[in-house]
């Protein structure tokens, strides 16, 4: 009654479940999230349905719920539409009820119309999977307790049915909005938990991919390991799929001596390693004034990560702190305020080619006139970005 067709020692259960449910992570974010939410590659009809049937026996999710959930998530990011913030609903909620926060909104059936698009709609689709999501995790269910004993297959079972809900909902959509490193300044929250993404399949890395939503890599950092990038790899390898995009890496070249449309097209590509640079300046800049200024640690921590914000977005006591400091420098108020000015080059959808090549001209015109050392060598940095 309580053995299966397999017995394994105690240690071999824990690496059995620990392979299943990285199978369920593979899928997610190499079907669910690059493939289907992003197009960031292609699949082939074998690992697009070998992950699509995978994870309706561990996770009775439906595709199209899925995808529609997280591009709204990309579209209302850090708002009061956004189906899980943490920056919203509280780091805990999320993280330990963030599988009911996607329930909720899997509901909503102007989410689905609206970004649902484009996800299988097939027979199987029609007839099996959606209609009958929760059939799946009874036949893994079934399919386990025959495979690994009664007692055994029921604690698998479990830990495959909350790995999702809890990695996925939770961790990711919690902690990665609310913990851990940045590479990108991006308008939300996201931030990268580890430079490791191996447990959850290189979601790990999620500023980097809120950086870039499209790109099939999520790592990159030399330092930085994506395992779902790697198994793409070897599909790619295999012909089972192809990688559309990916980041863009920067390259440089000479100093270009006319500001054109192809030099506003590099910057406007790559705005992160841009303001990345621009943001290593100012804090060069930064250390040099707090000598002069006789501002010392931990005060001088605490003044270069208000330089790092909008003022706007800061509490009244910190805008105050903020303020005087710019007050006192001259100089560094000057880079503070050159900052926003560079942003607004990619964020004036509505301006003329023409318009952006002369705001982006008059601003490296007065860097290289600012007196600025940091500034000016910017600038230099900034004309040799190449195509």
């Amino acid at each position: 009654m309580y053995s299966g067709m397999v017995a394994l020692p105690w240690w071999g259960y824990i690496v059995v479940t620990l392979l299943l449910t990285h199978v369920s992570i593979a899928s997610v974010t190499i079907f669910l999230h690059r493939h289907q939410a992003h197009r960031a590659l292609d699949l082939g009809p074998i690992p697009s349905h070998f992950f699509r049937c995978w994870l309706w026996l561990t996770t009775g999710m439906t595709t199209k719920e899925w995808v529609a959930i997280h591009r709204k998530h990309h579209a209302k990011c850090e708002t009061a539409e956004d189906p899980h913030s943490p920056q919203i609903y509280g780091l805990r909620r999320v993280l330990w009820s963030g599988v009911m926060l996607y329930v909720k909104e899997s509901r909503n059936t102007q989410t689905l119309e609206r970004y649902g698009h484009g996800t299988p709609d097939d027979w199987l689709e029609r007839k099996i999977y959606a209609p009958h999501h929760k059939l799946g995790v009874v036949i893994m269910l079934v399919t386990d307790m025959a495979i690994f004993g009664l007692v055994p297959g029921l604690l698998i079972w479990a830990v495959q049915v909350a790995w999702i809900p809890f990695w996925a909902a939770g961790v990711i959509n919690g902690v990665g909005h609310f913990w851990g490193y940045r590479n990108f300044t991006c308008a939300d929250a996201s931030t990268n938990i580890f430079p490791f993404g191996i447990l959850i399949g290189g979601e790990e890395l999620h500023n980097n991919h809120h950086a870039f939503a499209a790109s099939a890599k999520l790592s990159n950092k030399w330092y930085e390991f994506d395992i779902g990038w790697f198994y793409i790899c070897l599909l790619e390898f295999a012909g089972w799929a192809k990688v559309k995009k990916i980041a863009p890496r920067p390259r440089f070249g000479s100093a270009r001596a006319t500001v054109d449309l192809a030099l506003l097209q590099t910057v406007v590509t790559h705005r992160y390693d841009v303001m990345a640079r621009y943001m290593g300046s100012l804090h060069r800049l930064a250390a040099e004034e707090f000598s002069v200024l006789e501002i010392e640690a931990p005060e001088s921590r605490l003044m270069k990560r208000l330089l790092d914000k909008d003022r706007a977005g800061l509490p009244a006591p910190y805008q105050e702190k903020l303020v005087t400091l710019l007050g006192r420098s001259e100089r560094l108020a000057k880079v503070y305020h050159m900052r926003a000015e560079l942003e607004a080059l990619w964020a004036r959808s509505a301006a003329t080619h023409e318009q952006l090549i002369a705001q982006l001209k008059d601003w490296i015109d007065r860097a290289e006139q600012s007196g600025i050392r940091q500034l000016e060598e910017f600038s230099l940095r900034l004309r040799c970005y190449a195509a």
